[in-house]
């Protein structure tokens, strides 16, 4: 029993795992639904560099009425191959006074246990005749990449909208999480390993379980007594069963003779 319950456990806890990813991915793809209600037309792609630099006096705050949300398309991991492009989109609601303009999109790695400590200064994207007026739902695509030579793990991305209403800059940060860099051709994430090590476990119960089982068997399984016949034993047998018979008889007086 002991066993069996053992065993029951273990295939929850791997449904509960397997349906994580599910329950992810939906809603990842609500959210992506959510981003792409409506692409600003006129937006004009300016320059990309990755050593641009957003102007300001100081540190831009978010307008009042302006939400943002961020989506990885097909890559609810969120992996990140180094030295390729990486694609995300940056949805923007204004629910402002006043129609605003998307100037650039930028943002920078940083070491997950201190952000102080910058990885990399990512891809700066500029915007050209980037309006969102009021009551406006717009999505902007942005593609950054972070250097070949950045050692794998996982790191902070921090994604900022730089745009401006009235001549006044503002700033929303539309990111603020972990990403997995990999390299590039080696797709076993964190998680691939841990589902792998999870399956190989699960093989492990069920084999003990089966052991178990076959040892409960063979233990209620009692060995057949052995039965040896002796040539004695076979003829006294054979005599009491042929007694009073006239093969008895004469066997009888062949003997007396």
């Amino acid at each position: 029993m002991a066993a069996t319950r053992v065993w029951l456990s273990a295939l929850l806890l791997a449904f509960l795992l397997a349906a994580a990813p599910v329950v992810q991915v939906a809603r990842a793809q609500s959210v992506e639904e959510a981003a792409t209600a409506e692409v600003v037309d006129g937006a004009d792609l300016g320059i990309v560099s990755d050593d641009t630099q957003v102007s300001s006096d100081g540190p831009l705050s978010p307008a009042p009425g302006v939400e943002t949300v961020c989506v990885f398309p097909k890559n609810a991991g969120k992996i990140v191959l180094a030295g390729e492009e990486t694609e995300l989109l940056v949805g923007l609601q204004n629910e402002g006074e006043s129609t605003l303009n998307v100037v650039a999109i930028h943002s920078t790695l940083h070491l997950p246990f201190d952000h102080k400590m910058y990885g990399q200064n990512l891809t700066v994207q500029n915007f050209f005749n980037a309006s969102v007026p009021v009551s406006v739902q717009a999505t902007f695509p942005y593609t950054f990449a972070v250097s070949k030579f950045l050692q794998p793990g996982a790191y902070d991305l921090v994604g900022y909208i730089v745009y401006e209403i009235d001549q006044n800059p503002y700033q929303n940060v539309f990111y603020n999480g972990t990403v997995e860099v990999v390299e590039a051709g080696g797709l076993l994430s964190v998680e691939s390993v841990f589902l792998i090590t999870l399956g190989v476990a699960l093989l492990g119960l069920f084999g003990l379980w089966a052991y178990g089982q076959v040892q409960q068997l063979s233990k209620k399984t009692k060995k057949a007594p052995k039965v040896e016949l002796g040539t004695g034993t076979t003829d006294a047998n054979m005599d009491e069963w042929l007694e009073g018979t006239a093969f008895a008889q004469g066997s009888k007086s062949k003997k007396k003779k």
